[in-house]
């Protein structure tokens, strides 16, 4: 995607061909940095202080991180200690996991010697993997876009709602729950986006807005509690987001407040659909809502805000009472039954097990092993 007019992807391997570049999101919206990672642990660190953040593209920071290891370390000590350092680094987000196990599975049978040039390899597949899964998921939403398009008259804008982050900056490029928004933009449909702030990090109001804005995508900034009275008068014509984990029964657990976005749209006949790629998909976890661990977080985060000010400068300030407990749950798990698709590289899913058996029959050979 596009920063002012430029070509950026979230994730990369520098012109070194070993060191890995990557947007630090914690700077956005106020500064545009680059951070370099040249060890496993800088990887680690980075999605553990959401350096990065998204599934996705924590699944290739973790690749990437592995393949840094075996530069160090190309061992059989050296790839368990990379596998084990990694995995811990968030709890939620399957992809973590995933991109770790395929990485494990590409490089245990290689030899020592010739590791890290396969580590690099493999880490590179997945990451040009996860571009083009997002460009399946753009096309086959936009024919949901389209389908709207067809219902309105000449001219009239298609409104759409998301919370938090599942744009290009969650992925390596394009997004999830924008792909489809950023190929209708491009196709030069009449598109809106209501973007949630999404307390308490924010992630909607400094990062959808921010890459929305520099791609030249109209959008909106709204407070979290916002979208109800829009589905109410009639001013969102389709929800779609993105989700860290879908269980095998399409239950689907997002960032906090995305089932009362669910509830709200079913409560006012809103398709509300998520978008994800198949590496999200954990046919482990039978039941969303009883086994999927939801991560908590520091209440700083709750309690803290970083902002700019008048003068330019940024500050972070505390807008709750000394001493008043605080819970910072990261994540909920929306069921099945209030999810009207799932936008995959395959095909808009029924969020049920045969579907998504169907669709992705390598996910439950996956989750056997």
């Amino acid at each position: 995607m596009k920063v002012d007019g430029k070509h950026f992807r979230s994730i990369w391997r520098e012109r070194d061909g070993w060191s890995v570049g990557a947007i630090d999101q914690r700077r956005l919206p106020h500064e545009f940095v680059i951070a370099k990672l040249t060890s496993c642990e800088d990887a680690a660190v980075a999605i553990r202080d959401m350096l990065v953040r998204g599934a996705p593209l924590i699944g290739a920071t973790a690749a990437y991180g592995m393949a840094l290891a075996m530069r160090e370390d190309s061992s059989d000590a050296g790839l368990k200690r990379a596998y084990d350092t990694l995995v811990v680094a968030r709890p939620t987000a399957i992809n973590l996991k995933w991109a770790l196990d395929e990485m494990r599975t590409a490089l245990a049978p290689v030899d020592p010697v010739e590791r890290a040039e396969a580590a690099y390899a493999r880490a590179d597949e997945i990451v040009e993997q996860d571009v083009e899964i997002n460009r399946g998921i753009a096309g086959n939403g936009l024919k949901l876009i389209e389908a709207i398009v067809a219902k309105k008259k000449p001219g009239e804008t298609v409104n759409v709602l998301t919370h938090c982050n599942a744009g290009w900056l969650a992925t390596v490029d394009w997004g999830t729950a924008t792909a489809p928004i950023y190929l209708a933009h491009e196709r030069g449909i009449k598109i809106h986006v209501w973007v949630d702030e999404t307390r308490p990090r924010n992630q909607g109001a400094s990062l959808t807005a921010w890459e929305l804005g520099h791609h030249g995508v109209p959008h909106t900034v709204i407070p979290d509690n916002t979208g109800g009275h829009l589905m109410q008068h009639g001013m969102v014509d389709l929800a779609i987001v993105g989700t860290d984990r879908v269980a095998a029964n399409g239950d689907v657990c997002n960032k906090i407040g995305t089932y009362l976005k669910a509830l709200a749209a079913h409560d006012n006949g809103v398709p509300f659909y998520v978008a994800l790629p198949s590496p999200t998909i954990d046919f482990a976890v039978d039941d969303g809502i009883r086994d999927i661990p939801i991560e908590q977080r520091s209440g700083t985060e709750v309690t803290d805000m970083t902002g700019r000010t008048a003068d330019g400068r940024l500050e972070t300030v505390r807008i709750v009472p000394e001493g008043s407990p605080v819970a910072n749950y990261a994540f909920d798990v929306t069921p099945a039954r209030l999810v009207t698709g799932l936008i995959t590289e395959r095909g808009v899913l029924k969020p049920d097990r045969a579907s998504l058996a169907a669709a992705f029959p390598e996910r439950i050979a996956a989750a056997a092993e």
